[in-house]
């Protein structure tokens, strides 16, 4: 049993709770939290751990959505707007999934360990990453890829995914859990995403899923018109939407799905959202790298929304650290204030994300799995400027628990 103190304890938990001169007492979950002198006289026989001074301790953070097979990249791709991006993936596709190597993966996730993420939710194309994820200390929700829009094609490809699935239940455990992502309404044949969804009700697995990412995405799903009616007319003539945006949503009713960017989701699509108590995936940085606008955050929480980050992955970001994004997004949102922001942004990747993908961290709360970061600042601070100066100043941690074991 351990009992580390800091200056500040930022719980994450449902009143959002600091406590100044804090502890928390743990092994594999949490024990106790509160003030520090209280605990000591508590748990006299606890291995007291002591901080830094300026310290503060506080949930691992959960990156609730990235993309790992193409942590390759780095000036490949092409930036600026949605289809040319995407048109530079599918060329040099091959070349990026060649230099992924294991090693390389590994490398990305030692990256993000570093910078305090202790769970994340990978989204798999291809299982290249596998792995890795099964190596990492961290937490894995790893969401196995399905798309596909050839109706030709849905026995092969849904074959391709059952296989990946399988293999990653094999590796199953409260570090690594196996989920499933369609990839989007405009990619993925119905036919395919209602045989996962199936799978998924079946399993109890959560689901994610990218949604209007684009304003191109919007204009084919409404009208089929717009920049990828020349794109997709490419790979076939005929080519015509699959379903519209509501019709998409319907197909996840009853699954506990993660809706990734909704740059362009509508009211009612919002709502849609909210009635089946969905959440929804901000990734910042990558929308501003693809041309895709800003999401409208005011509309996300009137439509009562739970609302988590991400990072997206390499092709779309210059970093996977969850303090790049949550910056990125203070500044990106200038119209919201500083502090009340602050403090969406980092609920938005512990308890917030922890409820996405149903797992017992994100907060410090007792029983909850004992996974904790450490961050200094480099001056003392006032607990009313605490959450701001935490996210302008936090880049590497202190230290670092993974159901209670000490990884730096």
């Amino acid at each position: 049993m351990k009992l580390l103190i800091a200056d500040f304890v930022l719980t994450c938990n449902a009143t959002f709770e600091i406590i100044e001169k804090g502890g928390v007492v743990f092994d594999e979950t949490i024990i106790d939290i509160g003030q520090s002198d209280a605990l000591q006289a508590r748990y006299p026989d606890a291995t007291l751990i002591q901080t830094p001074p300026h310290s503060i301790i506080l949930p691992g953070l959960i990156n609730a959505h990235v993309h790992l097979e193409f942590s390759a990249n780095r000036t490949m791709l092409r930036y600026g707007d949605f289809i040319p991006w995407l048109q530079s993936v599918i060329q040099h596709r091959e070349e990026l999934s060649a230099l992924a190597t294991h090693e390389h993966i590994a490398a990305a996730l030692r990256e993000m360990l570093q910078s305090g993420t202790t769970t994340l939710g990978a989204i798999s194309s291809f299982g290249a990453d596998l792995h890795a994820c099964v190596q990492t200390p961290q937490r894995v929700v790893y969401f196995n890829e399905i798309l596909g829009s050839a109706p030709s094609a849905v026995d092969a490809m849904y074959a391709d995914f059952a296989s990946r699935f399988e293999d990653s239940k094999a590796h199953e455990g409260n570090r690594f859990i196996p989920a499933i992502s369609v990839h989007s309404p405009y990619s993925t044949h119905p036919i395919l995403a209602k045989k996962a969804l199936q799978k998924a009700r079946e399993e109890g697995c959560i689901v994610s899923t990218h949604f209007m990412e684009s304003l191109a995405e919007r204009a084919w799903l409404d009208n089929a018109e717009g920049d990828f009616q020349p794109f997709l007319s490419a790979f076939n003539p005929h080519a015509k939407p699959m379903c519209d945006a509501l019709e998409y949503l319907a197909l996840f009713e009853n699954v506990p799905t993660l809706f990734t960017h909704a740059v362009y989701a509508d009211t009612e699509e919002l709502h849609a959202l909210s009635d089946q108590k969905a959440t929804l995936t901000h990734c910042p940085v990558s929308n501003r790298l693809l041309g895709a606008g800003k999401l409208d955050i005011a509309k996300v929480l009137a439509a009562k929304i739970n609302l988590t980050l991400g990072t997206d992955g390499l092709s779309s970001n210059t970093s996977l650290s969850l303090w790049d994004e949550m910056r990125s997004a203070l500044m990106m949102h200038y119209e919201r204030d500083l502090t009340t922001l602050a403090k969406l942004l980092l609920q938005s990747v512990t308890c917030n994300a922890a409820n996405a993908l149903k797992l017992p961290c994100g907060s410090l709360e007792k029983d909850r799995y004992a996974d904790l970061v450490v961050a200094t600042l480099p001056q003392a601070c006032d607990r009313e400027t605490l959450i701001v100066q935490t996210l302008l100043h936090t880049r590497r941690m202190e230290a670092i628990y993974i159901h209670g074991e000490a990884l730096c």
